[in-house]
Parts: C-alpha cells; structure tokens; sequence
C-alpha cells in the first residue's frame, strides 16, 4: 500500500521503525499534531492504559491489546486543558517497525472542537462518521426546535397583542382598558385621570359616505388623541366611536380640562376622505381618582360616562367634569 493509500484508508495512522522514529503520519493525525513525521514515538504519544514506555519493542509487545495515548504533541491546546486522549492498537510490520492505528474514543468532543474535524477526516468505515452524523442531525433538530419555539412565541406575543388590540385603530381594546382600570383600582398607588370621548356626528358621516369613510374618521381620531398622550399614558377604543383615556400620575383637573380644549379644537377640523370633508366634533367626560374615598372602576366608568353626556346633553363639543362631592 502506497502512502496516499494508506494516509487515505488510515487518516489516523502512525507508522514507527525499530528506532521509535515516526516515518508516516495519517492526514487527520497530522491536522491535530503537524510535522510530527521524523520525531521520536515519545515526544508524540504517552501511553497511559496499559501503562508502557515509547519504546518500539515496548509498544509492539501490546499487540492484541486495546491502547489508551494521550497526544502530547498536539496543537491548538487551551490552556489548563489536558491533551485529548485517543485510542488504538498497535500492529508489528517487518524488521521491527510497527503500524498504530488510533482513533478518537468514546469522548471526541474536545478533539472535534479543537481541530474544526468532520466526516472527510475519517475514513468512510470508521464509525466516527456516523457519530459526526447524528451530531449534524440533532443540531439541525435543535436548530428546528429553537426556530419552532421562536414561532410559537411570536404567535402567542401576537396572539396576546391582538387580544387587547382594536384592530381598526390599533388602540387598546375595551378588554384592555378594564384589565388596566382594575389594576388601577386595586393598587391606588398615584392618582389619575379619566377620560371618555365619544364622537358628535360620526352617524351623519357613516350614513352620508359609509363605513369606508367612518372608518378613515376613526383611524384619524386614534392618532390625534395618541399624539395628546404621554407614553406612560393609556388610550383605548372602547367600542364604535367611543374612546377612553386614562391619564398616569394625574390629580389636576385643569390640566385634564386643557387637553380636552386641544382634542375637541382638533376633531373639529375636517377630515378628507377620497375629496370629500368629513365633519365630526368630540364631547368629553372627566373624573379624577383623586375625587373618591374608595376606588371602583365600575363607579368611576359610571361617573366618566355620565359626565359625558352632560356635555352632549349641553350642546355637544365641550368638557364636563363629575365629582361625586359635587352631585346631589
């Protein structure tokens, strides 16, 4: 067998003379231990099970006996890191010289890694490459697993989102805005405002030009009462074009009763839709967490709405405030 052959067929082979002098070195053995070729079988390998010295006539008397070496020449070693330890059995050639076939053992990881190996540095036969195999299989699966469960979060983010979402708008949703007041509510750790909104003459732009021309009203309404908000702040479409806001940190009532002033001066101008000028105005309800011994949302949602409709009861486009030491 020529050296290419056999380098081919025995990528982890060493070839020894009578002396101990390395003469060929298998193309994989010598990725993980280069220009190992003229040195002495000592400076390359320990022999740790069974224990014996590098000596030719010394390694040969095992044949027949399952070896155990550590690489001592090896490159690409970290620091504090043992070499790896390989595995083997050694066969007696003509005068005295002898063939060392290793392989990586039950424990490859840690020369895998080191020297960047793959199935081509081993020979077809050797069951390392359907070990390399099963390794490339359960990455491409955890690949898969983690890609899956990246989708699932996502979906169920989405899912969630959408739950609490108006899809029209993208605003809260009514489902939202309780959840919120209840933890309001519940926790009464700073005081806030409440805020409704509902829409005057959104019927006539629905009846005069459709939904199509309702819906763009609502879009715009959405983005005007966002862009009065504070991040911390909540906005939310409770249903047809009724809206509610909750302001964070808030007990003062003419602040809440200038930001109403700038939503209703801006739903009064009007909003195009495919060239025609759709006209609506806002009435307000306030109340302020502040006003009440005891918090219940029911109440205060009660309360908002009932000042709203004093507003619309009013004359439509204005702010109506309701405090329950006021009433009665």
């Amino acid at each position: 067998m020529d050296i290419a052959t056999m380098r081919a067929v025995l990528p982890m082979v060493i070839v020894f003379d009578a002396s101990g002098e390395i003469h060929l070195i298998g193309s994989t053995l010598n990725r993980m231990a280069p220009d190992a070729t003229g040195q002495h079988l000592s400076d390359m390998l320990r022999f740790t099970h069974p224990p014996v010295e590098s000596e030719p006539e010394k390694v040969l008397s095992k044949f027949g006996r399952r070896l155990r070496v550590q690489l001592l020449a090896e490159v690409n070693v970290p620091e504090g890191e043992p070499p790896v330890t390989l595995h083997g059995a050694v066969v007696p050639l003509s005068n005295g010289s002898g063939l060392l076939n290793l392989s990586l053992g039950a424990d490859p990881m840690r020369a895998l890694r080191r020297h960047r190996l793959t199935a081509r540095d081993f020979a077809v036969t050797d069951p390392m490459v359907d070990y390399l195999y099963l390794i490339e299989v359960h990455s491409l699966l955890r690949s898969e697993y983690e890609q899956l469960s990246e989708r699932l979060e996502l979906a169920r983010t989405a899912a969630e989102q959408a739950a609490v979402t108006d899809k029209l708008t993208g605003l809260f949703n009514r489902r939202a805005m309780d959840d919120h007041l209840a933890k309001l509510t519940r926790s009464a750790i700073r005081p806030f405002g409440l805020m409704q909104v509902d829409l005057d003459y959104f019927k006539s732009v629905n009846d005069t030009y459709g939904h199509a021309a309702g819906d763009r009203v609502l879009e715009v309404v959405a983005r005007i009462l966002s862009e009065e908000v504070r991040s911390e702040d909540m906005v939310a479409r409770m249903g047809g074009d009724e809206f509610m806001l909750v302001f964070d940190n808030c007990a003062d009532v003419d602040l809440m009763r200038r930001i109403s002033d700038r939503i209703i001066a801006r739903l009064e101008h009007p909003i195009d839709w495919e060239g025609h000028r759709c006209r609506i105005s806002g009435s307000v309800g306030i109340t302020m967490s502040s006003y009440y011994e005891t918090l219940d949302p029911d109440r205060l949602v009660s309360d908002v709405d009932a000042a709203l409709y004093v507003s619309k009861r009013a004359g439509r486009a204005r702010t109506s405030v309701f405090n329950p030491a006021q009433v009665g």
